[in-house]
């Protein structure tokens, strides 16, 4: 039988603790409901009545090739995540139009691409491209801090020829000034050998707001509040402040290939101060991972990508027999306000010890 575990979580000061039933941490904690709505298909998180994330699954919207959590949304009301293409918002970039919202997938599942699938896609390469559906909605749990979501998915090549199964647990947490989701997701192969060939494009990724991407001149397609497209030939950097931080101290553009046992992209959004985190468990595949951070906006952890992090002297292609599963776990910290190393060191410790429970 499993254990249902309870987690509260608060910053005193400053820094992100867990456990206790002290009322001074309790009376911080945010109600998390969620909202379960079939005809849209979709799920919304709130917190105390407004807007987290929503859990999207619906096949009417063309670029949806795979669920995802979008928007995702700071505890002081900062939107982390880019708006393109379901929602264009202005002199935000074009490209990499499957960067949507908060994701799980991989590039290469028995030589099939679920990550690179959207609507920009030619339909003589569609063979090769995968699609994610959510076939049911197994849980929803609401409550004072977090909430919860257990969803079950089929990865499909494009004849619908399921590939692997996947479980998904998501919890929610909340406070006065974070918001923090976990997810546990576990692929289990069905009637054939399922092999994860290693590539860089993968695997847990969020696409971030402008604000958060890294200052850069090279020239850019931006786009307008109704998604029309615009070359510019350099970069107007005016209101773009990422940076990137690792746990080892790298910083900037160095951390991507790197392995670590976390990131963290900050900056300000609106003149207010942000940091997500994806905290790796130790329990992954591959850790500490190396990471697929970019400093145009993608933000992802990649534990099975290793022969192109560490130019050819790594590979790793994870191969599940039929019956076989492996599983993945991540949190993500978003901070509204100041963050630094040594909290999120903590932070990621109490992270390690709630895992290894």
């Amino acid at each position: 039988m499993k254990k249902k575990l309870i987690v509260y979580l608060l910053f005193l000061p400053g820094i992100l603790y867990t456990g206790c039933s002290v009322k001074k941490e309790t009376d911080s904690l945010k109600d998390v409901t969620l909202v379960r709505n079939d005809a849209l298909q979709k799920v919304d998180v709130l917190v105390d009545d407004t807007l987290f994330t929503s859990f999207l699954y619906t096949e009417k919207i063309p670029d949806l090739t795979k669920p995802v959590l979008y928007p995702v949304i700071a505890a002081d009301g900062s939107i982390i995540t880019r708006g393109f293409p379901l929602e264009p918002r202005p002199a935000e970039r074009t490209d990499h139009p499957h960067h949507i919202g908060m994701w799980l997938t991989y590039g290469d599942v028995n030589h099939i691409d679920f990550w690179g699938n959207s609507t920009a896609i030619p339909r003589d390469q569609w063979h090769r491209m995968g699609w994610i559906k959510n076939t049911k909605i197994e849980n929803i749990n609401n409550g004072k801090g977090n909430g919860s979501l257990e969803v079950s998915m089929d990865w499909m090549d494009f004849k619908d020829h399921i590939i692997l199964k996947e479980k998904t647990h998501f919890v929610f947490m909340a406070g006065k000034d974070y918001r923090i989701i976990d997810r546990v997701t576990t692929l289990t192969a069905q009637n054939d050998t399922v092999v994860f060939f290693d590539t860089k494009e993968g695997m847990m990724g969020i696409r971030m707001n402008r604000a958060l991407e890294l200052p850069s001149d090279k020239p850019v397609v931006l786009s307008d509040a109704h998604g029309n497209k615009t070359e510019v030939a350099k970069t107007d950097n005016t209101g773009v402040t990422g940076n990137y931080l690792n746990s080892n101290g790298v910083e900037g553009l160095e951390v991507w290939g790197k392995r670590a046992n976390w990131v963290s992209l900050y900056g300000k959004i609106n003149g207010k101060d942000e940091a997500v985190i994806i905290f790796d468990s130790p329990d992954n595949p591959g850790h500490p991972s190396y990471w697929h951070a970019r400093g145009y906006g993608l933000f992802a952890v990649n534990p099975l990508g290793q022969k192109t992090f560490s130019k050819g002297k790594e590979e790793l292609n994870l191969t599940l027999n039929p019956g076989e599963s492996v599983t993945f776990r991540y949190r993500v910290l978003i901070k509204s306000g100041p963050l630094n190393k040594t909290e999120i060191d903590t932070a990621y410790q109490n992270y390690i010890k709630k895992v290894s429970k």
